[in-house]
């Protein structure tokens, strides 16, 4: 098999991610994003969808979800690679490439870009031992189509943002959202708790999923339990939001320099390791400050970089957007 290789490749398809692959395509790079989720989108997609968000420039407020769809649009019109659901498990350089080993296959690119955020993201996941024959039927994890639960009996597990946020956006949509939490206090934001206590959603506090009650391809019922009580409740699907595990992990072996759980660059956007970039939360330098605005600005001064890196010809600062479109 030949081995395609990318001018650069972004580890993270969050929202630095998407901004930095459609600045790639500005600078006619080639582009390859790999991403340890199923979907793009990052914390956004999978923690607070439907919260708003203030502190992006030009928006005086945004729903996080609405913030990835665009980003996802801006940066698709240059047909970006992207590949989903693979960690990237070690980066080496050969010669001038470098190989990106993943959980499933090996990449290559000239230059890498390194947007991870905190991290690759695991869900924390049911643990009773028939759970895992029924993950990917009728047991999730994240919802990626919130139309796929249209007309259907839904319980919802969790007790944080992610949690609430389904259940409230389910609710038009199915004849039955429940939502289950093992304490009797939310970790939501107040409002979205003021607006579950108004609406048709069935709240079952403080309660456990004890069991999964299914023919071995989706389940059809879950018997959950408050001390002495038991309870079973029909179901035709069940959505899991108990939080994430996320964690540099294996980012740490890749010879870079890390401090407090970030990676070290200068102002290019540079690691210490020559070809490799990383911008966004995943980044730290003197000054640093943590928002999706600062990773929005780091993104293209990493790719500009990368291009002059990859093409000692091309020119770091680049015509602006208004001459090119």
């Amino acid at each position: 098999m030949s081995k395609e290789i990318y001018d650069i490749t972004i580890i993270g398809g969050g929202p630095s991610g998407l901004f930095a692959a459609f600045y790639g395509g500005m600078r006619q790079m080639k582009v390859k994003i790999i991403e340890s989720m199923p979907q793009l989108g990052g914390q956004l997609s999978a923690l607070y969808p439907e919260k708003y968000i203030y502190d992006v420039a030009g928006f005086p407020k945004v729903l996080a979800q609405d913030l990835v769809n665009n980003l996802k649009e801006q940066a698709m019109q240059f047909n970006p690679t992207v590949v989903l659901e693979e960690s990237v498990q070690n980066v080496e350089k050969n010669e001038e490439i470098f190989e990106l080993t993943t959980d499933k296959t090996v990449h290559y690119s000239k230059a890498v870009l390194i947007t991870a955020g905190v991290g690759a993201f695991q869900p924390r996941r049911l643990e009773l031992d028939t759970a895992q024959q029924y993950e990917g039927k009728n047991l999730h994890y994240f919802v990626n189509d919130l139309n796929a639960f249209a007309g259907k009996r839904v319980l919802v597990c969790g007790g944080g943002d992610s949690a609430l946020d389904w259940s409230l956006m389910l609710e038009p949509i199915s004849p039955q959202v429940t939502l289950t939490h093992r304490r009797d206090k939310f970790r939501a934001h107040e409002h979205s708790v003021e607006q579950l206590m108004n609406s048709k959603v069935v709240v079952k506090t403080p309660y456990q999923i004890t069991e999964l009650i299914g023919d071995g391809e989706n389940i059809s019922s879950v018997v959950l339990e408050n001390g002495d009580v038991k309870e079973t409740i029909e179901v035709d699907a069940v959505i899991i939001n108990y939080g994430f595990i996320s964690s540099l992990g294996p980012i740490k072996t890749w010879g870079l320099d890390i401090q407090k759980n970030s990676i070290v660059v200068n102002s290019k956007m540079e690691t210490n390791v020559k070809g490799i970039y990383a911008a966004g939360d995943v980044c730290t330098y003197d000054g640093k400050v943590k928002l999706i605005a600062s990773g929005f600005g780091e993104a293209p001064t990493a790719i500009n970089n990368a291009k002059a890196y990859i093409d000692p010809n091309a020119k770091t600062q680049p015509l602006h957007s208004t001459s090119l479109f």
